[in-house]
């Protein structure tokens, strides 16, 4: 669900990013007057959790690849604004340091991950979880539910954005400039994977840590609704969630058995190369991608050379050390981030703006 740089029309990218832009300022200023609560550490490690879990690569039908997001999880821990910037800061850190996502599309697979599937996990949630009690396996339940539905109504945007492009974005001769598959292929292809496997997969993390934190670490299900008095910011608190991270990391090599790119992801080389181009077919509905790669598209590929792309630091042969070790640096820049935003000097709004 990362749209690279070359999938997107700049027109595209720039409309997303402006239907992004005041979301993250809402949050921000929503978020600013927390800054000295337990929630600042809590948001760190929501955040590196979201970043670890999308390596995680899951195979999905039609031979690509995907990954939960850990977005409904986010939601129901964080509250909603907080959970935007948390996703939009591993999202951030991926696409800058790991190439995953474009730095084009950043403002696209933010809209998408952060922003449409988050706000629309926590309404789910709150939807079925009703007034039931903190600890009651409902809520268990409805953070299944609220995974499973934020992440394929992102995955349908994401697909929108695919298929939107050959009809508004072409060359003289009618060839997309951009995403080469329409509406009709994008759609069944990106849901496809997503309405089973990565939804599943959302669902299950959703649901099991909630529960875990439900019998463990209860008190952290309400760190989203903290008030500026609360307590002054605690990382020890949140010493349990860091050690399953660090459990997570160390499986992270599991994302590379998963063979294949995930849907809208190819490379310019796979768009020209003829066993990848007999693959995406086979992804997209038995239909051929253009027989030349987008103009568009080649022209925007490689716009940004990330230092660690695909999470393999060049420096490493082990392919399955440097994807640990990308999980760890990762996590560390996530931590760097929050750290430096806790620090910030404590300016307490006077006003709170309404949650």
């Amino acid at each position: 669900m990362h749209i690279p740089d070359g999938y997107l029309s700049p027109a595209t990218c720039a409309v997303a990013f402006a239907a992004a832009a005041p979301v993250w300022y809402v949050a921000s200023r929503k978020v600013k007057a927390k800054l000295h609560t337990k929630l600042v550490p809590l948001m760190a490690v929501v955040s590196a959790f979201s970043f670890v879990v999308m390596m995680f690569n899951l195979p999905l039908p039609g031979g690509t690849t995907g990954h939960a997001v850990g977005m409904g999880l986010a939601a129901i821990v964080l509250g909603p604004w907080a959970a935007v910037l948390s996703i939009s800061t591993a999202l951030l850190i991926q696409a800058v340091f790991f190439g995953d996502g474009g730095i084009t599309a950043y403002g696209a697979n933010a809209f998408n991950m952060a922003i449409v599937g988050t706000f629309v996990s926590y309404w789910v949630y709150v939807l079925i979880a009703g007034r039931s009690a903190p600890t009651s396996p409902v809520r268990a339940v409805a953070a299944g539910i609220s995974g499973y539905v934020g992440i394929n109504v992102a995955a349908f945007f994401a697909a929108l954005e695919f298929g939107i492009q050959p009809l508004l974005f072409v060359d003289a001769t009618g060839a997309p400039l951009y995403a080469p598959y329409p509406l009709a292929i994008a759609v069944p292809a990106m849901m496809a994977g997503h309405l089973t496997i990565a939804g599943l997969a959302e669902a299950a993390i959703g649901a099991g840590l909630v529960r875990a934190l439900q019998r463990y670490e209860p008190e952290l299900l309400g760190a989203g609704t903290l008030s500026p008095s609360a307590p002054t910011r605690v990382w020890w608190q949140t010493r349990a969630l860091w050690f399953g991270l660090a459990v997570f990391m160390i499986l992270s090599p599991i994302g590379l058995i998963a063979g294949g790119t995930a849907w809208g992801e190819w490379s310019v080389e796979d768009l020209a190369d003829p066993a990848a181009r007999q693959d995406i077919a086979r992804a997209s509905g038995n239909v051929v991608p253009p027989a030349t790669v987008p103009s568009g598209l080649k022209a925007l590929d490689g716009l940004w050379n990330a230092p660690f792309p695909d999470y393999a630091p060049t420096f490493l042969d082990n392919k399955s050390v440097g994807y640990v070790l990308s999980a760890v640096m990762g996590s560390g820049l996530v931590l760097l981030v929050f750290l430096v935003v806790g620090a910030l000097p404590g300016r307490r709004a006077s006003t709170r703006l309404p949650d």
